[in-house]
């Protein structure tokens, strides 16, 4: 079985690599390719899911229903981006994929997720499966580091209008709405009107739509820039903000949509046009 798998759909073209984690590998389109591809860092490239929690979980620890839960400290002291970016992920079909959720967490479950290339967008879905006989606490998401330089042209980001969650010293959402800063951003957002979008100008624009009320973005680091939908803010495990509970059976899910075009005009922008 290959260990990697290309789809392609007029000019565009995504390679998922299934042993690192289901992540895609790659993003080419109109020859350009839009993601960081570096392999040094299991957490700094490509495009990869997050389960079943997204970003940080504080000092890697949480409570739920009266028993202590321990996770492993991937970024110390916390842990952080779930257990399966790491894991070998089984192919189930054409962009499906599948993988446990390890021994690291303590509930028995499977995650799926399901990649959907168009010519002119990308869909990703992620369902989580409860096979364990007690509620299962999750969040998910996705981590893509779109690279800072498409084509000549230097990344930006158009923020919509939206809250962000304030950032404690530990750079863990505090449980307080307040607008948004300038960036630079490590900095959870919600209720916003509108798609994130990713701009290289003269050359791309891409919006990251999904069905989840959170996104981080993330602008801090030389490799690329994040923009991060998620299902909850990071450490939802301990504030229960947005946390879901899956039954004993059931399943849940959660998608995020990319959706591109040309960027014909390097003065195309919005009201929110934020260089990074």
């Amino acid at each position: 079985m290959p260990t990697s798998v290309t789809l392609t759909a007029g000019d565009a073209s995504v390679t998922i690599d299934h042993e690192s984690g289901g992540r895609l590998a790659s993003l080419v389109v109109g020859g350009h390719e839009i993601l960081v591809a570096q392999r040094d860092d299991p957490m700094g490239w490509g495009a990869f899911p997050m389960i079943p929690w997204a970003g940080r979980v504080r000092n890697g620890s949480f409570a739920f229903r009266g028993t202590e839960v321990l996770l492993p400290l991937a970024l110390p002291p916390h842990a952080i981006h779930g257990t399966t970016y790491t894991r070998p992920w089984a192919v189930g079909g054409r962009g499906v994929m599948t993988t446990d959720l390890g021994d690291d967490w303590p509930w028995r479950g499977r995650a799926h997720q399901t990649i959907v290339l168009e010519h002119d967008h990308l869909e990703l879905t992620i369902t989580i499966d409860n096979d364990d006989p007690r509620p299962m606490p999750v969040s998910a998401g996705w981590h893509p580091w779109f690279r800072r330089s498409v084509g000549g042209a230097p990344v930006e980001l158009e923020l919509p209008n939206a809250r962000m969650w304030r950032r404690d010293s530990d750079g863990i959402p505090d449980g307080t709405l307040v607008d948004p800063p300038s960036g630079p951003w490590d900095d959870c957002f919600t209720d916003l009107d509108e798609p994130v979008v990713v701009r290289w100008p003269g050359v791309l624009r891409l919006a990251v739509e999904s069905t989840c009320r959170h996104v981080v973005v993330y602008d801090q680091d030389p490799r690329g820039v994040c923009v991060e939908p998620q299902s909850a803010p990071p450490d939802a495990h301990n504030s229960g903000v947005d946390l879901v509970e899956i039954a004993p059976g059931s399943s849940w899910s959660i998608s995020t949509t990319w959706r591109w075009r040309e960027d014909r005009s390097a003065d195309e922008s919005t009201s929110a046009t934020l260089p990074t």
